[in-house]
């Protein structure tokens, strides 16, 4: 299935967005970032993946990044997700999730899609942009920052913890980066 944004040339910086089905604000839980955090770190350690921002909202995930020589970005975009996906369905049964309609939404974005087969916890493909100048990548990168700011959850973006702006105000975040 083709979609409106893909990565076209696997060596560029892209901005990327993945969104969980309907939005749900399934970060909320501490157990289910987690499991995003230990997923990037992964994909940087083990499929080639750089992270320049990221920022975890509670129902979608903004990333500037890029895959190392001889990897593609699109590959790696796309096992994260699938990883991600099944890992989070598991980890929801095994937490004392007291949101207990969340896997009958996945259930029923599953029912609806003929990819899968039980549970669908991503939104179908990713918005993916070329970063083409360095005037967009600081555009993207203020966006990625202060959007937690922009959603009320802080005041100051450094104080966000599932987020890179902590490292770009100098402190360490949970994840490493590449600086733009």
């Amino acid at each position: 299935m083709a979609f409106k944004y893909s990565i076209t040339d696997q060596n560029d910086i892209y901005f990327i967005t993945t969104t969980v089905v309907g939005w749900i604000d399934a970060f909320t839980r501490k157990e289910l970032a987690e499991v995003i955090i230990e997923s990037l770190k992964y994909c940087q350690s083990e499929k080639g993946l750089i992270i320049y921002a990221w920022c975890l909202m509670p129902s979608h995930l903004h990333m500037i990044v890029s895959a190392k020589e001889n990897y593609k970005l699109s590959d790696i975009i796309r096992d994260f997700k699938k990883f991600t996906s099944k890992k989070i369905i598991k980890t929801i049964g095994e937490i004392n999730e007291s949101r207990e309609w969340l896997l009958d939404k996945f259930s029923f974005a599953a029912r609806i899609n003929i990819k899968n087969k039980e549970y669908k916890f991503w939104q179908d493909g990713f918005h993916s942009i070329a970063l083409y100048s360095n005037e967009f990548k600081d555009q993207k990168l203020d966006y990625i920052h202060n959007n937690p700011i922009e959603s009320g959850i802080v005041l100051e973006a450094e104080h966000y913890n599932y987020s890179s702006a902590v490292n770009y105000a100098g402190g360490l975040g949970l994840l490493k980066v590449v600086y733009l």
